[in-house]
């Protein structure tokens, strides 16, 4: 259809021109803004329907380039990517995450989210999607790979962000740290006068790790950043992955995860077994492999010449003939539709992406708050023709006064339930409902505020057969939504119906194999349907996490269990349990463990005045951290006009809710505070909520 349409305006302006000798400067004028639709992206942009069918090219190229690299004939997209191309840098500076408050020099970024993931591009710079090649891997990675080590993540993304394509052929296997337009420090304007080492270099000049240590090292991802990643573990792990991928060893790579991860043998041995060699074998066969690459050899003495910035730029452009192969899909062989979106929905989408940018998220729920209170076109329409009711809606369930932009309406819903605001969430969803019931989102989104009422409540999920018809219809729209079958599962062992319920967690298991949430769930079915080995079996994984949330229910459901597998003493279908994500509201088991561990370490406090006071929560801003007196630490909050000092007696055993390690480098961050007051401006902490 959109096709058609555009033969049909064709042919229109081509009789102006004839007959007119001009055109008027509306009817040529390109829609401001076009959202695109490819098998896998939609792409957002202002920059015309050309420019927007490039990007979704590229970034199905890419996705066909990287399907091989893990031996996959399909991938998985288990949250839907939106892709924000703008034109100039004004708009995307704009929204750019800030750097000692100033935008970040790369011309693209990666947000992740629960319900959907972003990628932000500045269309000014040539080529800005390889600016997100290594996170947009490590989202594959994340949707198609079983858990596996730091190395092994980090060196297959490195690989991938050196990738350049175009309509005839692909470059992959470089040095990605030796193209200067992706790799700026974001530090600071440094790049010159004390430029990064690339990953050849690092290589070239340090004593590498040992390959069993490397193997073995924990790697802290949540601190990544293009500017951290001139180090030389970084540089072993991509090396060690060119070399396993060039020399075909994935096979042996799965094996050796099986064997360290899931048969837990150690790192040595299980390499010995793997691969047929000891670590000291295989680490010189990837030293030699190296040196052979005389590609990368070359292109870093290129940069090393009297011109830097040129020589490694024409290094980028021919990374070297062996690493280039024929592009998998060219122009022909991607579908794109397109149509004009309109203005209230782009400014709507920029205000979604501010509020997940911390430094952005004020303007941008102003913004948001604005779009929802302001009358729209068809808001109007429909005033004026004094009708009680929108056409379709029920007077008992919707209201009929809801004006503004249902995107608005539904963004704020979803901000609402991440921090457990569920009232307000769900009078914004009923607004959006009002205003625009075909969106599939509100059911996804009205499925989790259920469960999430739920757990923060202790009861039962209300409306359960509505939530799974609903949780239905939102796969039958997005047939790869791995946490829509996960409540399904949820619904479905709460119901009662356990084979159904495990047949759902499986699916949204192998869609997110990584998700550990989803594997806990999966516990929890087995043990409502007495399969005790299989129970325990997920457990003992769940409890070698690195996440201390996911340890703590896994360890709190093997005691339930054990419980009842001894004595007979059901657990019930919905277990009052700790909840990882942000709510309004503190747990009760989560506040009996903070008291019962403040009072062991702390016999005094429970004769103390604060003792005499309930439970207090504030929002506000966490103003400054004081760990002077480590492991005690102090947190000022400014909350309702006040300061309140805030003391914790061990920071390390405090309950954490949407982090997972306390920093005492925390500033100016928005907080929910659980704590027990000892006056009218300090306390001692309970649980604290970063928001």
């Amino acid at each position: 259809m959109p096709r058609v349409h555009a033969i049909s305006l064709c042919f229109i302006l081509t009789l102006c021109k004839l007959f007119f000798g001009t055109v008027p400067a509306a009817a040529a004028a390109e829609p401001p803004w076009l959202e695109l639709h490819s098998t896998h992206f939609t792409v957002i942009t202002d920059a015309g329907e050309k420019r927007g069918r490039e990007v979704t090219l590229r970034f199905e190229q890419m996705r066909s380039v990287f399907a091989p690299l893990i031996a996959k004939e399909r991938l998985n997209q288990s949250v839907p990517l939106t892709i924000l191309a703008f034109k100039n840098d004004k708009s995307y500076y704009q929204v750019a995450p800030l750097r000692q408050g100033q935008p970040i020099d790369v011309p693209g970024f990666f947000l992740p989210g629960e319900d959907q993931d972003f990628i932000v591009l500045n269309l000014s710079e040539d080529e800005p999607w390889r600016a997100v090649a290594h996170d947009f891997a490590a989202m594959l990675l994340k949707f198609n790979y079983p858990p596996a080590q730091g190395w092994f993540d980090e060196g297959l993304a490195e690989y991938f962000s050196s990738i350049r394509v175009d309509n005839k052929q692909v470059g992959l296997g470089g040095d990605p740290e030796l193209a200067p337009s992706l790799n700026e420090d974001l530090l600071g304007n440094q790049r010159e006068t004390h430029p990064p080492k690339s990953l050849t270099e690092l290589l070239g000049a340090q004593v590498w790790l040992p390959l069993p240590d490397l193997f073995a090292m924990k790697h802290d991802t949540s601190t990544h950043n293009q500017g951290s990643r001139h180090t030389l573990y970084y540089a072993e792990s991509w090396i060690v992955m060119h070399y396993l991928l060039h020399e075909k060893k994935l096979q042996e790579t799965g094996t050796y995860f099986d064997l360290a991860l899931n048969q837990h043998l150690p790192v040595e041995d299980a390499i010995q077994k793997a691969y047929g060699m000891s670590p000291a074998q295989l680490e010189q066969a990837v030293k030699d492999y190296f040196h052979s690459q005389t590609a990368l050899l070359t292109a870093l003495d290129a940069a090393r010449q009297t011109n830097p910035s040129a020589a490694s730029a024409a290094n980028a452009t021919d990374p070297g003939k062996d690493y280039r192969f024929p592009v998998p899909l060219g122009p022909d062989d991607v579908v794109v539709t397109s149509k004009p979106l309109p203005e209230a929905d782009e400014r709507a989408l920029y205000a979604e992406v501010a509020i997940l940018i911390p430094e952005r998220r004020d303007v941008g729920l102003a913004q948001l708050h604005s779009l929802a209170a302001a009358p729209t076109v068809a808001d109007k329409k429909f005033e004026s023709k004094k009708e009680e009711k929108r056409p379709g809606e029920d007077p008992d369930l919707l209201p009929t006064n809801a004006i503004g932009s249902p995107l608005a309406h539904r963004i704020l819903a979803w901000d609402h339930i991440q921090h457990g605001e569920f009232d307000e969430a769900s009078t914004e969803l009923a607004d959006a409902a009002a205003l625009n019931q075909r969106d599939m989102w509100l059911r996804y989104y009205l499925s989790i505020l259920k469960y999430r009422i739920a757990q923060t409540k202790h009861t039962d999920i209300q409306a359960l057969p509505n939530m799974m018809l609903d949780l239905r219809s939102v796969l039958e729209w997005y047939p790869e939504m791995a946490g829509a079958y996960d409540l399904l599962a949820v619904a479905r062992n709460e119901g009662g119906s356990t084979p159904a319920a495990m047949q759902a967690e499986r699916a949204a298991i192998n869609l997110s194999p990584r998700d550990e949430l989803f594997t806990y769930h999966l516990a929890q079915i087995y043990v409502a349907s007495k399969k005790w080995e299989a129970a325990q079996a997920q457990l003992d994984r769940l409890k070698a996490s690195s996440t201390p949330q996911i340890v703590a229910l896994a360890k709190d459901l093997q005691e339930r269990s054990g419980a009842e597998r001894k004595y007979g003493i059901p657990l019930g279908g919905n277990v009052p349990q700790p909840k990882l994500a942000p709510q309004k509201s503190p747990f009760d088991v989560l506040e009996e463990d903070a008291a019962k561990r403040a009072a062991a370490e702390n016999p005094t406090q429970g004769t103390g005045p604060e003792d005499k006071h309930p439970t207090k929560f504030v929002k506000g801003r966490l103003v400054a951290v004081d760990c002077s007196k480590a492991p005690a630490a102090v947190l000022t909050v400014a909350a309702e006009g006040a300061t309140l000092k805030l003391h914790a007696a061990d920071y390390k055993s405090l309950v954490l809710i949407g982090a997972d390690d306390f920093s005492c480098d925390w500033r100016d961050r928005q907080v929910t505070v659980n704590y027990k007051p000892g006056g009218s401006t300090t306390g001692d902490v309970i649980s604290l909520e970063m928001r």
